[in-house]
């Protein structure tokens, strides 16, 4: 058995993929603890003094902050990845992306230091943002690389399950701190515990990630002396149109995804007049079965292809654009639970192959900053400013049927996308050939 640096290739393996799967649970964690506390707690912490839709808008408007800084720490991060390697860049966006956190959750409100609260939430939303943005492409390429060469869409979609794992535990640790410190106390204080508590997530995940060894596929290419000197600029020189139909791509994925796990807790309390909690514990449900439907999808993937797979999530997306408001719309708690539920799912078909899609469509070399400069910059056009259009919309219409209607229009273009983003190239297969091949590293 071919033994790397002391350890077997199936050991090795599966260090890259737990690592993948640990690193990104907590930049999600930390990611969407913000949207679930912009939703529920910050208009009036943060912005008061506004009538109520302005003060949600404000905060989402700070969310949106964070998804601006993503394609930002996609080049930054890019650029060490495709140059000193995938693991030491992994390590530096999760101490960032925790440091940011923690601080969020010792910050100041409004009225303890008026407008500098609001503007100190902005820097710390910015550092967020350029941490989370460098880390996913890292984390997939680390599991891709060294995973099964013929399951590329599974070993894939291993990093991906850390947007239900840090759903979960994001939603959960909320639910829990508001269920112990009441409603009121969760306004006051409680909302600081699920921040802070990032710093011994940060822990395991460095822990975790030092016993990693680099990628294959890069290492081939440091070895044989192809490290590009600026990846950021190759790229986009190279491969222009992977990187705007990669971002286009994606959003019948992104957009939906962030009206269904944060506009959705708005839109049922303050305009169903719904309980918080009820729509928190069926997100959690939703979420942890995405635990499953994720790596499934990655996998089907494998065997029917990403294209077919993901043009499915498309279809079925914008199908249930309109279903999704009727069942919020009824009031009724079961029918409330479907609609989430199913809208998650719905989005898994899409993001199980995503990443695999995605990141084939580029050379290995500039891999890392291509793979995530498109993923991330979905997050400018589609993720950041989608909560901030629904608000919009329903403040000017009163209805759900024009946000229906945006979620129909956000598939349109990711179909077109889909259709148009070139296949993975020749030079795809013989990296997996060479990664395949027995080295001695």
């Amino acid at each position: 058995m071919m033994s790397i640096q002391g350890v077997t290739r199936e050991q090795a393996v599966r260090r890259a993929t737990v690592a993948s799967v640990v690193g990104t649970t907590i930049e999600w964690y930390d990611f969407f603890l913000y949207g679930t506390a912009a939703a529920l707690v910050f208009p009036q912490l943060f912005f008061p003094g506004q009538v109520a839709f302005a003060g949600v808008l404000a905060a989402f408007g700070t969310q949106f902050v964070g998804f601006v800084a993503r394609p930002i720490g996609a080049a930054i991060f890019g650029h060490f990845g495709d140059r000193i390697g995938r693991k030491t860049t992994l390590m530096a966006t999760l101490f960032l992306m925790a440091f940011g956190t923690v601080l969020i959750g010792c910050l100041p409100t409004y009225q303890s230091i008026g407008v500098a609260a609001p503007v100190l939430l902005v820097v710390l939303r910015i550092i967020q943002g350029i941490g989370v943005g460098g880390e996913w492409g890292g984390s997939v390429l680390l599991s891709m690389e060294w995973g099964d060469q013929n399951r590329r869409g599974l070993s894939a979609s291993w990093p991906q399950i850390g947007v239900p794992l840090g759903l979960v535990l994001s939603t959960g640790v909320v639910r829990i701190t508001t269920a112990a410190t009441g409603t009121d106390g969760f306004a006051a204080y409680g909302w600081r515990i699920p921040f802070i508590l990032s710093i011994v997530l940060i822990g395991v995940g460095l822990f975790v990630r030092m016993r990693v060894i680099e990628s294959p596929e890069f290492d081939a290419v440091r070895k044989s002396n192809k490290v590009v000197a600026a990846p950021i600029i190759e790229v986009i020189k190279r491969q222009p149109k992977e990187i705007l139909l990669s971002a286009l791509v994606r959003t019948s994925e992104q957009a939906p995804f962030y009206l269904f796990i944060t506009f959705v807790i708005t839109y049922a309390t303050k305009q169903l007049k719904l309980d918080s909690n009820s729509i928190l514990d069926d997100t959690l449900i939703a979420a942890a079965l995405g635990l499953i439907s994720v790596p499934l999808f990655g996998r089907l993937s494998d065997r029917f292809g990403r294209r077919r797979v993901y043009g499915t999530g498309i279809v079925l997306t914008a199908l249930f654009a309109f279903p999704y408001f009727g069942l919020l719309n009824t009031r009724d708690a079961l029918w409330v639970g479907v609609a989430v539920v199913v809208s998650l799912i719905l989005h898994d078909i899409q993001y199980g192959p995503q990443a695999a899609l995605i990141a084939e469509s580029f050379d290995t070399d500039i891999r890392y900053t291509g793979a995530g400069l498109g993923y991330q910059l979905a997050s400018v056009i589609a993720g950041g400013p989608a909560p901030l259009i629904a608000a919009a919309l329903l403040a000017n219409y009163g209805n759900s049927t024009s946000i229906s209607l945006y979620i129909i229009l956000c598939c349109v273009i990711a179909m077109a996308a889909l259709i148009l983003l070139p296949r993975a190239k020749g030079a795809l297969a013989k990296d997996a050939a060479a990664a395949a091949t027995p080295r001695n590293l």
